[in-house]
Parts: structure tokens; C-alpha cells; sequence
């Protein structure tokens, strides 16, 4: 989908990716609308409610692209059954919501680029693992199954459908390294448990040129890992953000607080287990 000006539509627009997402591909002269919960008050918004199943077919009328990054914050809070509810209700809900919505279109999108998660893989305990291995175990790994699977149900009407499996998007802006930034600059900060649990991460400004690189290369389909090459642990990370502050990181977590904080959250979002 090379071709300039593009309709883009994105669903999850006011969040940390949407928001740097929308004003990247506005500025490069795409027509950007945006999905939004409340009633719509800007030209380029338009009304959708996934818990009850409205979208205004409107927003949809004309557009190449539709971009979903729709989901609530997985560390939003416990993973109580109505919080897990809620977390998988927001992506897989409300994708498939969208994928409906394009079938009806008199002319479809070209492209579907979908939120998934390396959160697909579960806890690898450290083994390397590409696009083509199966899912893990967990809830999250569930979710990012179900949510996939909602999304490439538009290849069947002829939609090129690419699910980006992120990492953890760091921005000083917003996000998770946001949230550490005033922790670590305190000389606050330390690692989580044992810091031995991998993480893989993505600046998000890397990111932004992972979805240009989708948007142009009309091979690129299925699921993709948006991740930088070289997963570090924990420790590692911590030991670096304090290092680029010049700061100390002398204050671990113990791995029995975070599971008294987070509960099963921390287990799977965090991969304490193997501590």
C-alpha cells in the first residue's frame, strides 16, 4: 500500500503508540480518522462502542488501511475475573468487532495491521523464538491467540493482515519507561525479583518505522515480531537505565512483593515463575 493520500483509520488512537502513530502518518499526508468511545466531535472521529457491538459504518467508507491498537492496560491492575474479562473483551471483542465491519464494506481495506503481543510466546525461560513457534501457556498467551485469530479472519476476504507482537514500548514520553523514569532518577529503582526474566523491548520511534515498513511492503503479512533483536534481562535493563542517568539501582523488588501487589499478573506479565 504505497499510494498517497492514504484513508487510515485507527482504533486505540489516543494511546502512547496511536497518538505518535496518528501525527506521523498525518504529517506524511495520510487522512488519519480516528475510532473513539465517547460521542464523536471532530470531523476526522467517529463513534464505535465494542462492548455492545456499534461502530459507525461510516469510518469505515473509502479507507485502505485500518490500524487496531485497541486494548485496555494488561498492568492496569489485578487480574481480577472481571479485570481478565475486560482485558481480553477489549481486544478480542472489539477486533473482531472491526473485521466484521470490513467484510461489509462495499470496497474493503487494503491492509489490517492488528496489536498482538510477545506476550503470545508466554515465558520462554529464555529460549529464542521467531514468528514461526506455537503459543505459550498462560492467559496472556490465550488472549494473543484469540486476538490474532480474530484479526486474519479478514485474509479470508482478501485483506493483507499483519499482527505486530510488540514489546515493551519504551518512550520517555509515556508508557512503562515513564512510569520508571522519576523511580530510577531518585535512585530508587532496582530490579524486579531476581531480574533473571527476559524482556523484549522496542523504542518507539523503531516501532514507528515498523508499521512505515508494513504500510510499504505489500509481502509482509501474518504475524511479526516488533521487538529490537536482542532481548535482555531485567537485571540487565534496570542496570542500564541507571547507568544512563547516573544513577544507583540498589533496590530490588522481592519477587513474593510483586505477587502480593500483583497476584497472577506478575506471574505471567512479569515471568516470575522461575524465580
Amino acid at each position: 500500500m504505497t499510494a498517497l493520500p492514504a484513508k487510515i483509520l485507527i482504533a486505540g488512537a489516543s494511546g502512547l503508540i496511536g497518538t505518535a502513530l496518528g501525527d506521523r502518518l498525518r504529517a506524511r499526508g495520510h487522512e488519519v480518522r480516528c475510532l473513539v468511545r465517547h460521542a464523536a466531535t471532530k470531523p476526522h472521529e467517529y463513534a464505535w462502542d465494542p462492548a455492545s457491538g456499534r461502530l459507525d459504518d461510516a469510518a469505515l467508507r473509502d479507507v485502505n488501511v485500518v490500524i487496531n491498537l485497541a486494548g485496555v492496560n494488561v498492568a492496569a491492575g489485578r487480574w481480577t475475573k472481571p479485570q481478565r474479562d475486560l482485558i481480553r473483551s477489549s481486544r478480542v471483542a472489539s477486533t473482531r468487532l472491526l473485521v466484521d465491519a470490513m467484510a461489509r464494506c462495499r470496497v474493503r481495506p487494503q491492509v489490517l495491521i492488528n496489536a498482538s503481543a510477545a506476550g503470545f510466546y508466554g515465558d520462554t525461560q529464555g529460549r529464542v523464538v521467531d514468528e514461526t513457534a506455537v503459543a505459550g501457556a498462560g492467559f496472556l498467551a490465550q488472549v494473543c491467540r484469540e486476538w490474532e485469530a480474530e484479526a486474519r479472519r479478514a485474509e479470508a476476504f482478501g485483506v493483507r493482515t499483519v499482527c505486530l507482537r510488540l514489546g515493551v514500548v519504551l518512550s520517555a514520553t509515556g508508557g512503562a519507561l515513564a512510569k520508571m523514569l522519576p523511580v530510577f532518577r531518585m535512585g530508587l529503582g532496582g530490579r524486579l525479583g531476581s531480574g533473571r526474566q527476559t524482556m523484549s523491548w522496542i523504542a518507539l520511534g523503531d516501532l514507528l518505522a515498523v508499521f512505515d515498513r508494513v504500510l510499504a511492503d505489500e509481502a509482509l503479512c501474518g504475524p511479526i515480531n516488533a521487538v529490537a533483536p536482542s532481548p535482555v534481562s531485567n537485571a540487565v535493563f534496570t542496570r542500564e537505565l541507571a547507568r544512563a542517568l547516573g544513577r544507583p539501582a540498589m533496590l530490588p523488588v522481592p519477587a513474593w512483593a510483586l505477587r502480593l501487589t500483583f497476584g497472577q499478573m506478575a506471574d505471567e506479565a512479569l515471568y516470575l515463575e522461575s524465580l
